[in-house]
């Protein structure tokens, strides 16, 4: 029979992540702020939860897909936190945090779980809500590596697992790393695509020369084509927690005495896309900042009549 689980979550990523679960035949509890999201994990077969105190007296292991360091600090050491309560009726042996919360963060709370005899796994992924749903998240793993051999079966429901240390925090520097060069993409992108759409030039043959040439990258080859062509800005990340995470990033760079100047920049854009669109508008939205300067269009031709 397989382990009981937990997970504290269920927003854009945590959502598809708990269904694999569910998919894969292990028993979930769940528990989330939004009763709607509860409420379909709960359809598909998992078991709602009370509180994160109540969860970790039934589930082995506790997944967390929060969205930054208060709502993990609190689940973890909370009122109704997940060590609020000790005894020998606690099944909780594990805590697997699959959020971005910066390093310093994550350190806190793994100190905070070791006084309480628990393993902690710092393991935020990358990969969007497509690879949350089909599997094929990137998933960083910090943690003793006796811990990750115990438990790499799990973490493989939800994609490629890579050890990128025993310290907590240490996967934490992989992933705002690799969103800040995310991030930076389209922001080079927007201009550029910007710069030919003024000039006239045809948006979507001007992205195929790009994808065959060496300006490619992931905003070229995937988030234009699929959220700016188009005009639905809708590829599936929030501007406010591209934002918190590229500040992350700046912050411990500049805490470890490392310039970030391009990365400031980044920074900055993103600060003013947050302002005029709001931070539950989608990250390509940097795009409509820059076209709204330009006063031109990142858009595809209709077709010929």
């Amino acid at each position: 029979m397989q382990p009981v689980l937990g997970f504290v979550g269920l927003g854009q990523m945590g959502r598809p992540m708990a269904g694999r679960l569910l998919a894969a035949g292990y028993r979930l509890l769940v528990l989330d702020r939004e009763p709607q999201a509860v409420a379909a994990l709960v359809d598909a077969g998992a078991v709602r939860a009370e509180s994160p105190a109540q969860m970790a007296e039934s589930a082995t292991h506790v997944l967390l897909s929060l969205p930054d360091g208060a709502a993990v600090q609190e689940v973890v050491e909370g009122r109704d936190g997940l060590v609020a309560r000790q005894g020998s009726g606690r099944a909780m042996r594990c805590v697997i945090d699959f959020s971005t919360i910066g390093p310093r963060a994550a350190r806190r709370v793994a100190a905070r779980l070791a006084e309480n005899g628990i393993d902690h796994v710092d393991a935020p992924v990358s990969g969007g809500t497509a690879g949350a749903r089909d599997g094929r998240l990137s998933i960083m793993a910090a943690c003793p590596p006796e811990v990750l051999a115990r438990d790499r079966a799990l973490l493989e429901q939800f994609g490629k697992v890579f050890h990128v240390g025993e310290t907590a925090g240490q996967a934490q520097i992989v992933k705002l790393a690799n969103n800040l060069l995310n991030v930076a993409a389209i922001a080079l992108t927007s201009e550029a695509m910007v710069m030919g759409a003024k000039a006239g030039l045809d948006c979507a043959q001007m992205l195929d020369i790009i994808n065959a040439s060496t300006g490619r990258n992931s905003a070229t080859m995937d988030k234009f084509p699929r959220a700016v062509l188009p005009g639905t800005f809708d590829f599936g990340f929030a501007t406010g927690h591209a934002y918190k995470d590229v500040g992350l990033c700046i912050d411990e760079a500049e805490a470890m005495g490392i310039p970030m100047v391009v990365g400031a920049a980044v920074r900055q854009l993103l600060s003013i896309t947050n302002a005029q669109h709001g931070p539950q508008s989608d990250f390509t939205s940097v795009c409509r900042v820059v076209e709204s300067w330009a006063g031109a269009e990142v858009r595809s031709r209709p077709p010929a009549s």
